[in-house]
């Protein structure tokens, strides 16, 4: 339960808010003047901050100030009157997450504390109806406890399916072990998957337990299950079929009660025609698949996404990150070849070298204008330039409303005022198309 501190005189509407919070989960904290909070109580224990601007003693901006000079960064949202909207602007300046207005429903200051404190029960994002399909299929097959077999391109977040199946699954008390078949050689991979005695080979100073005990009434996931070495593979198979493993060096087999996930990145099938993996595993295995669509077959998952990840980093950064709605296009307009992985990478390299809480598509040059196979990332058959065109607008637009100063313009941006030099050279954009 996350502690939140509502600092208001009124007490009326500050017992309203308190009411209002714990029906929603937090756990509420009422002070009525700013001075005391400063004086009694420690507000590094708070994950929110809810202040009125106009109090006694000391208002909602000098309380900012006081609570900034002792290095507090927790979020803050400022309450104001009509009257006093100039001061709001002001405590934004000075550190400020947000501000509502009175009067306000509760559902307003709900919104504002979600998009600043995200829920962190949220694993998976599924806005597109293929996900939401998928995920419907994952609560079902969770519940049977069968062998799953989870395909999809690398970056697609088959380990997250994996673990969503083990959460929602009758084992989900029970350990969730991984392991990389691909990261680990054939030799220690065996000792890894079912331990060995002490003695077994040179250096087995002692018995070590292997992933399959270790997983005993729980979910066993293999990473990469196609990188397994083929002599290896018979091994695993039997202790599929047997429900039991032989350590290395042991005398005698180890009952083990685990279910078996595995994933993969390769076509299985087309492994086992080119003799690579034993068609008798793959079976065992292909009890259930499921494949993940690729990001780009499944486009309204990538603005969520990349919400997700930024909010993410906001809380850890101290900031409240927010997608431009140019930034949301641009996003959405590429291939992201790397999937979900280079996408999350791509927008905490985006907000790290940001100056602005909203996040621009200019900040793209600055980035990374390459995606991770070397090549431009753009929609197939989409129009040349729609990008571009929309930076350069972009541009134009701010430069306007800024009468024309660069460094006003940069910091509405979020940018350098060297990239704003950079861009009025690249577009050929005048100082008679600026004045409008």
């Amino acid at each position: 339960m996350k502690n939140v501190l509502i600092l208001d005189d009124e007490i009326d509407m500050a017992l309203a808010l308190k009411e209002s919070l714990k029906r929603c989960g937090f756990a509420p904290v009422v002070c009525h003047n700013p001075v005391t909070a400063l004086s009694e109580l420690n507000l590094s224990d708070f994950e929110l901050i809810i202040t009125d601007m106009k109090m006694p003693k000391m208002d909602g901006i000098e309380f900012l100030q006081e609570i900034r000079k002792k290095g507090l960064f927790t979020p803050v949202i400022v309450i104001t009157g009509y009257g006093t909207v100039e001061n709001a602007v002001d405590a934004m300046k000075l550190g400020a997450t947000d501000y509502i207005m009175k009067p306000f429903p509760f559902e307003s200051l709900q919104r504002v504390i979600a998009r600043i404190m995200p829920s962190e029960e949220t694993d998976m994002v599924a806005e597109s109806q293929s996900m939401k399909n998928l995920l419907a299929i994952v609560r079902d097959v969770a519940k049977a406890d069968i062998t799953v077999l989870i395909t999809g391109e690398s970056g697609t977040g088959k380990e997250i399916i994996a673990r969503k199946i083990h959460k929602s699954s009758l084992r989900a008390d029970k350990a969730f072990v991984a392991i990389n078949c691909a990261a680990i050689s054939e030799n220690l991979l065996e000792s890894e998957l079912f331990g060995y005695e002490k003695g077994a080979f040179t250096g087995a100073t002692e018995r070590r337990i292997g992933k399959f005990e270790l997983a005993n009434k729980g979910t066993l996931l293999l990473d990469e299950i196609s990188e397994m070495a083929y002599p290896l593979q018979a091994k695993l198979l039997r202790a599929i079929q047997e429900r039991e493993i032989d350590r290395v060096g042991g005398k005698a087999p180890i009952p083990v009660d685990v279910r078996i996930i595995a994933t993969t990145n390769r076509d299985l099938m087309s492994e086992v025609k080119a003799g690579r993996f034993r068609e008798d595993l793959y079976y065992r295995l292909n009890v259930f698949p499921i494949k993940i669509p690729a990001l780009r077959e499944r486009r309204d998952d990538i603005a969520p996404l990349a919400d997700f990840f930024v909010r993410r980093l906001s809380k850890k950064m101290g900031r409240v990150f927010e997608l431009s709605d140019e930034l949301k296009k641009h996003l959405v307009s590429r291939n992201w070849e790397g999937n979900v992985r280079e996408l999350e990478n791509f927008a905490y390299r985006l907000a790290v070298v940001s100056k602005s809480d909203l996040l621009m598509p200019l900040l793209y040059d600055e980035v990374s204008g390459i995606t991770n196979t070397g090549k431009p990332s753009v929609v197939e058959n989409a129009p040349k330039g729609t990008i571009k065109d929309m930076e350069r607008d972009l541009v134009v637009k701010t430069l306007r409303e800024t009468n024309g100063n660069r460094t006003r313009a940069a910091e509405a941006l979020g940018v350098t005022v060297r990239t704003i030099r950079n861009k009025l050279k690249e577009y050929g954009i005048t100082e008679e198309e600026i004045g409008g």
